[in-house]
């Protein structure tokens, strides 16, 4: 198999059109996801082309239609990959997903599944203030029944959305904005990666960078500008939120013995507690120095170019957190 550089978009594209292939129940739904190509240019790289507005629907501006309808679809029997333009739009529909998707399966006895997949952006970055930008995982790893997977790199994104869209449960797709640009080596055709399962994106030895989604690119860069220093950071892309990956958690702290765990997230209430809880319940011998969590203010995310830089994790706040750590 053949590889070629991707943008981030572009894998995505590449996955949808692959899974549509191989499955005639597999189709996607979402405002503007037509002819006019999805308003992120996902579905623009040649996905409506191929498969016409049958079987990629523009939906009504209605959350609620489109996550409601998914479900009914999925129960029975098709595999609908939907998009929801930005996730701060997915609270209008949480009844649909986290109440009826999420728990189909276990109302139903196991005699009904729910095979969606649910696209949408995340993430601060690009001015879009408020309504438009935050990271609201924490809410979705709460609700048990539902996965919720956030790739960082071109490769990622496209082995894990195959294999998102084959998987029995619904699945929450998180796709941060910040990276539909960023381009990588992509295997051509078909591959999948496994749900479930982190990345170590850097190996290092002196700390562990918990990380996801938006945050992978600030801890690598972290981590290079920490080894001019001396400093060996391993640099650990969880992938997948839920169900995660503990092993690979707990495998890299005994290793390293200090874990800063970053998120773009809200600090407060983030998922970066739950990965903090976890370290401290089953390896509390393995740490030589408290957990430190980086996180976005408990603010909303602003609009204003200067505060909304400030509100972003970046790579020198990253940095700074691993030299207290180091004491």
């Amino acid at each position: 198999m053949g590889t070629r550089i991707m943008s981030y978009a572009e894998a995505v594209a590449d996955a949808l059109k692959i899974e549509m292939r191989r499955d005639p129940r597999v189709y996607i739904a979402g405002e503007d996801v037509g002819r006019f190509g999805g308003s992120f240019g996902v579905t623009g790289y040649g996905v409506f082309a191929e498969f016409g507005p049958e079987r990629v629907r523009d939906t009504p501006i209605s959350e609620t239609a489109i996550v409601g309808h998914a479900v009914g679809a999925a129960a029975a029997g098709l595999r609908p990959a939907i998009e929801i333009l930005f996730m701060d739009f997915l609270l209008i529909a949480m009844d649909e997903l986290c109440n009826q998707a999420a728990k189909v399966h276990y109302l139903f006895g196991g005699q009904l599944k729910c095979p969606l997949v649910l696209r949408t952006a995340v993430g601060a970055g690009m001015g879009t203030a408020a309504h438009h930008s935050q990271s609201l995982e924490a809410m979705l790893c709460h609700t048990a029944g539902l996965i919720t997977i956030a790739p960082a790199t071109p490769y990622d994104v496209k082995g894990l959305l195959s294999s998102a869209i084959r998987d029995d449960n619904p699945v929450v797709f998180l796709e941060h904005k910040m990276l539909y640009a960023q381009k990588g080596e992509v295997p051509e055709g078909e591959y999948l990666i496994p749900i479930g399962r982190a990345d170590i994106k850097r190996e290092g030895s002196d700390v562990t960078l918990v990380c996801w989604s938006g945050m992978v690119r600030q801890c690598l860069a972290a981590a290079e500008d920490l080894e001019k220093e001396g400093i060996s950071a391993e640099v650990l892309d969880l992938r997948t939120l839920i169900p995660l990956d503990k092993e690979a958690i707990l495998e890299s702290v005994a290793k390293t013995h200090r874990l800063a765990i970053v998120h773009e997230a809200c600090l407060t209430g983030g998922f970066g507690g739950e990965i903090a809880s976890i370290v401290a319940d089953k390896g509390f011998d393995l740490l030589d120095a408290p957990i430190k969590r980086v996180a976005g203010p408990d603010t909303p995310v602003p609009f204003s170019p200067v505060l909304e830089a400030e509100f972003i994790v970046k790579a020198d706040k990253i940095a700074a957190a691993v030299r207290e750590l180091l004491g």
